[in-house]
């Protein structure tokens, strides 16, 4: 099977300004020089991490998702990382998977943060999302749900390959985005990125981005520091499945179901 090739961006988010985010989204994107099958933005990209959702939620036919069927089709890549989007009386803070060729599926983020007044604001998702793209089954993820391994957790049957958190996650709790991204890339055997951002929010949350790439080992393949960057790497499939071939972990892991996570939306106001 082949290698994919994966972009992400770190960026000082502007905070409630989604036309000035996607300019300068836009402006990281064209500049990849290589061409690549995967490109990963923040959590929350156009906005930053915010509570106000009926100030800046779009929906489903908004410029958002237009701009990204726009730069999906003109570099032939998957762009993916989630806003805020409203159906109805509901808010989500959703992540998108938008193909070239215009399609797109979503995740609505399972793990709201309470302590930030998340779970006041949005309903939670009840799926996870596994996607097939290039001969890789990737798995993204939205930023708090790194605290929670079993939401992680990779499938023995049919693993993904990839896994993927966007992120607004601040500095003060930066051991535990570091720490985390490595133990969820170790016990699920997989290539993990998570992609965070740089800057200060307009709550006065500082961000010092700790975007990385790591291996199946637990490796750092990129580790990008607190500047604004977009890096572009290439994940080698041989390496992924003769290490799972030499380690299988999985085959000896504890067998387990999930319950109860069909969850009934509830209106926000």
């Amino acid at each position: 099977m082949s290698d994919l090739t994966v972009s992400f961006v770190q960026l000082a988010l502007q905070w409630h300004d989604p036309e000035a985010n996607r300019t300068e989204l836009g402006r990281r994107i064209s500049g990849i020089s290589v061409p690549t099958d995967l490109i990963v933005l923040p959590e929350m990209f156009t906005t930053g991490f915010t509570m106000e959702a009926p100030a800046v939620a779009e929906t489903m036919d908004g410029p958002t998702i237009a701009w990204m069927r726009q730069w999906a089709a003109e570099r032939d890549a998957v762009v993916t990382g989630s806003i805020v989007v409203r159906e109805g009386d509901f808010y989500y803070n959703r992540l998108l998977w938008v193909r070239p060729d215009g399609t797109l599926s979503y995740y609505n983020k399972r793990h709201l943060f309470r302590m930030g007044g998340e779970t006041a604001v949005y309903t939670p998702g009840s799926e996870r999302l596994i996607e097939e793209w290039r001969g890789w089954r990737i798995c993204p993820l939205v930023c708090y749900d790194l605290r929670f391994p079993v939401w992680s957790r990779n499938p023995a049957q049919e693993p993904y390959d990839l896994l993927i958190y966007v992120a607004n996650w601040p500095a003060a709790r930066r051991t535990a985005w570091m720490t985390l991204l490595r133990a969820r890339a170790i016990e699920n055997l997989a290539y993990t990125v998570g992609v965070n951002c740089v800057g200060v929010d307009g709550n006065s949350l500082v961000y010092t981005g700790d975007s990385a790439l790591i291996d199946m080992r637990g490796e750092y393949l990129v580790e990008v520091g607190n500047q604004e960057t977009c890096i572009t790497r290439t994940l080698r499939r041989t390496d992924l499945d003769s290490f799972r071939e030499r380690f299988a972990a999985f085959l000896d892991a504890d067998a387990f179901e999930l319950h109860d996570l069909a969850l009934q939306p509830k209106p926000r106001s």
